[in-house]
């Protein structure tokens, strides 16, 4: 146990953080490893905590990278994952978050394959591989990816997890045209209407994840979850696509609700974790109007920005894993 391993060698455990230097110098992430360097046994610290230099991420041989006895370490964008696991495979460290399994995050459809698996609901899909030869017909209200027909309202996602460009085409009852969801901007636009914009990507060569518009109360759930069932903090946001307007709060932050989820989302938050691995890990949830409950994202390392209580739980349950 931790207290025999700290008597055998002497010295504090160390723990890695191998990251994009914007993710390992976060406020969330400081609030975090600022946690674990004040655990201590018998007035020694249990920790060390070593940040890997991004320059030596990207420049240098694995082999010369930091020694730790246990990994943070998740990708965004720009972020060498093979040479990760590579270090991985020679040093074998204790990993939070399966390294192995954060590139199947990064394909929607191989994400919804695998929560598939364990019977965790999805919405239905079709997948459009620009790889392999497609039957895709397409009229002014609805779209046929391989045999499975999208009545508008549907959405359009790119295959890689990556790339946010994600559009929801609307119906002519509706107005007709799309909602291109992006990014949050300086204006605080989070969707961007464009009722001439008729026709899908469909045929432009590129892969794309089609899905069934869900009705919901105009929110989505972002859950931030610790080991699975460990510990789990949700809040509801105004969705993109209601109103294309981050609405914020006094301070400037979005405009958020914690809430409590039910023992079916408890459950899937069980199985997500059973599904990819990720100690800490943040996923959406649409909650339909016909009472069901869908995962339509899964993020891996995700930062719960404002709940100090948070960060303290998940630095204690990142204490007991090690």
């Amino acid at each position: 146990d931790l207290q025999t391993m700290l008597h055998q060698h002497n010295m504090p455990i160390t723990i890695g953080v191998c990251t994009m230097a914007k993710k390992a110098r976060s406020a969330p992430m400081e609030q975090l490893l600022s946690r674990l360097r004040t655990f201590a046994v018998d007035g020694r610290r249990e920790f060390h905590v070593l940040v890997f230099e991004q320059e030596a991420i990207l420049n240098d041989p694995v082999e010369s990278w930091p020694k730790c006895d246990a990994l943070i370490a998740f990708f965004s964008k720009g972020f060498p994952l093979d040479k990760l696991q590579a270090y991985v495979d020679l040093q074998k460290p204790f990993v939070y978050n399966d390294v192995s399994k954060q590139r199947t995050l990064l394909n929607r459809h191989e994400v919804y394959a695998q929560l598939l698996k364990l019977g965790v609901p999805v919405p239905t899909h079709a997948l459009l591989d620009a790889s392999r030869k497609n039957d895709v017909t397409e009229d002014e209200d609805s779209i046929t990816i391989n045999g499975v027909t999208f009545s508008r309202p549907f959405v359009e996602k790119p295959l890689d997890a990556e790339d946010h460009e994600v559009t929801i085409y609307w119906p002519r009852s509706k107005g007709g045209g799309a909602a291109k969801l992006c990014r949050k901007n300086l204006q605080d636009e989070c969707a961007q209407y464009d009722l001439q914009y008729a026709c899908t990507r469909a045929f432009d060569g590129n892969s794309y994840l089609y899905e069934h518009w869900l009705p919901t109360a105009d929110t989505d759930v972002k859950v931030y979850s610790v080991g699975g069932g460990d510990l789990n903090h949700a809040e509801t946001r105004r969705a993109p696509a209601a109103c294309g307007k981050v609405v914020r709060v006094a301070g400037g932050r979005e405009k958020r609700e914690v809430v409590e989820l039910s023992p079916h989302e408890l459950e899937i938050s069980r199985r997500v974790f059973e599904a990819f691995g990720q100690t800490v890990c943040g996923f959406d949830l649409l909650r339909s109007l016909d009472g069901k409950s869908y995962v339509c994202d899964v993020n891996g390392w995700s930062s719960q920005k404002t709940c100090a209580t948070f960060w303290e739980a998940t630095a204690q349950l990142l204490r007991s894993y090690a």
